[in-house]
């Protein structure tokens, strides 16, 4: 039996629809009945995480729980910094999290990289250096005003500017981190393939999204165990 998948999402939008059409694409189909059923809550409300005095906590726990309660059997979470409450999210629902930083980090690690450089967060970029260090993988951040620069475009995409202008700098950041001894590069932000794509660097690159999308397959179709 294929198990029904609830999304946490809308954070933001354009990313969870992203993650939806990779969760789609990557499902083995013969008819339209193959497919996943999938209860997503896209909610661009919930309070920006890069707000200190933000409390998204309660929000997103808010969320899991109505998933659970619409028949969801396993849950997903399309950002990655949202992966901080990912304890809170599964209590609130009782349901075993697919987690996308785990996910990523086990990609990176299989490409034979020992140093990993991850665009993200700051929040995400904390995630990223444990989950990393469990996979005896170093991690490269950016310098801090390239880091600025990286959120200053993340909120770009996020109100819906994908320019060449935007595709350009983004494709710098993955430059840095290059410079800075990355041997794979982590798109550690769900924003970041909207307006990247693999061959824009000569390096592996990872998609948090796409490789979440393919693990939400495996998992929903019972070729992978429920995580625990």
């Amino acid at each position: 039996m294929t198990l029904i998948l609830g999304v946490l999402g809308g954070m933001g939008p354009a990313a969870t629809v992203d993650f939806l059409a990779k969760l789609q694409a990557l499902t083995p189909t013969n008819r339209e009945q193959d497919h996943i059923r999938t209860i997503v809550d896209i909610n661009p409300q919930v309070p920006d995480f890069n707000d200190p005095l933000a409390k998204p906590g309660p929000v997103l726990a808010e969320m899991a729980g109505a998933l659970q309660g619409a028949g969801a059997q396993v849950m997903a979470i399309a950002c990655n910094t949202a992966h901080t409450y990912a304890d809170l999210i599964s209590r609130s629902s009782g349901l075993p999290l697919i987690d996308m930083i785990t996910t990523a980090s086990v990609a990176a690690r299989d490409t034979g990289a020992r140093r990993a450089g991850v665009l993200g967060s700051r929040t995400a970029l904390k995630l990223y250096r444990e989950y990393l260090a469990a996979q005896g993988m170093g991690l490269v951040t950016l310098e801090p005003d390239r880091q600025a620069v990286f959120m200053d475009l993340v909120q770009k995409i996020k109100g819906g500017d994908r320019s060449r202008e935007v595709r350009a700098e983004m494709a710098a950041l993955t430059a840095d981190l290059a410079a800075g001894g990355a041997e794979t590069i982590i798109a550690g932000c769900t924003e970041v393939p909207l307006v990247v794509e693999a061959g824009v660097t000569r390096l592996p690159f990872i998609d948090s999204s796409e490789t979440l999308a393919r693990r939400c397959v495996a998992v929903c179709l019972g070729l992978e165990p429920l995580p625990a």
